[in-house]
């Protein structure tokens, strides 16, 4: 897919020497959580008046409080990031990392902290879900792996490839497509911005999960930030902050 969040191949970082991990019981008696972030990739983390803030900047924030810690940032390049928890020079990273296998051989993934994907957008009375887009006109950015991933769709009608995902919005608006296929966050932000057309961001075409990284295997970490994450997700916290941020809650399902 096109690299709306940072989602992009990742080279394999198996062959670095790792540092042993700071595990849980070595951070709660430090009184202290060092993560690491890009700081320049918002709404979800940047450097407002000189102050980290964000979706994740403030979660972590919330992580932070439920496990009775202090909090450390340390930002650094997005490449750089996955490195640095391996090398234990931060305890976590996190900066919208997809999981994937590749990744997966250099860290290990905490439970997603929320999710994105592909989704169908339309006009009021237009397709909603995967089956209806049989017979129908769908645009979509060209050079993302959405144009591929749509012409694998059997049934629908033709398969419209834009310069711009603005292009396919106006054609949208302009009923010469049924359907646009595009990022979540892309389609989010242009329901802020339509105001002569009501867009329905309906049912996704896939589903892309993210998550906060440590160190390879290094389990009592994990449990303590999964612990503290279900907590947040149970108690209306994640919630709270999602709809904030996004005008909904944007976790996995």
């Amino acid at each position: 897919m096109k690299n709306y969040l940072r989602f992009g191949s990742l080279a394999l970082l198996v062959f670095l020497q790792m540092a042993e991990a700071r595990d849980a019981k070595t951070v709660l008696a430090s009184k202290k959580l060092i993560a690491s972030t890009e700081g320049a990739f918002p709404p979800f983390n940047y450097s407002k008046e000189g102050k980290l803030t964000g979706f994740e900047i403030e979660l972590t924030e919330l992580l932070a409080k439920k496990m009775g810690l202090a909090l450390e940032w340390k930002t650094m390049s997005f490449d750089s990031l996955l490195i640095a928890v391996s090398q234990d020079k931060a305890d976590l990273a996190i900066a919208s990392h997809g999981i994937t296998p590749e990744r997966e051989k250099a860290v290990t993934f905490s439970d997603p902290h929320f999710c994105t994907g592909a989704v169908i957008v339309s006009l009021p009375g237009g397709p909603k879900v995967r089956g209806d887009l049989a017979g129908k006109k769908v645009g979509v950015q060209i050079g993302t792996t959405f144009l591929t991933s749509l012409r694998t769709i059997p049934g629908i009608a033709e398969v419209k490839s834009f310069p711009k995902d603005t292009d396919a919005l106006m054609a949208l608006k302009s009923n010469k497509i049924d359907a646009w296929v595009t990022d979540l966050f892309v389609a989010l932000e242009a329901k802020k911005k339509v105001i002569d057309a009501k867009i329905e961001i309906n049912q996704p075409i896939f589903e892309e999960r993210i998550a906060i990284a440590v160190q390879k295997d290094n389990k009592d970490l994990l449990a303590l930030i999964n612990g503290a994450l279900k907590e947040i997700l149970k108690n209306g916290e994640y919630a709270k902050l999602s709809t904030q941020y996004f005008g909904r809650d944007i976790r996995c399902r």
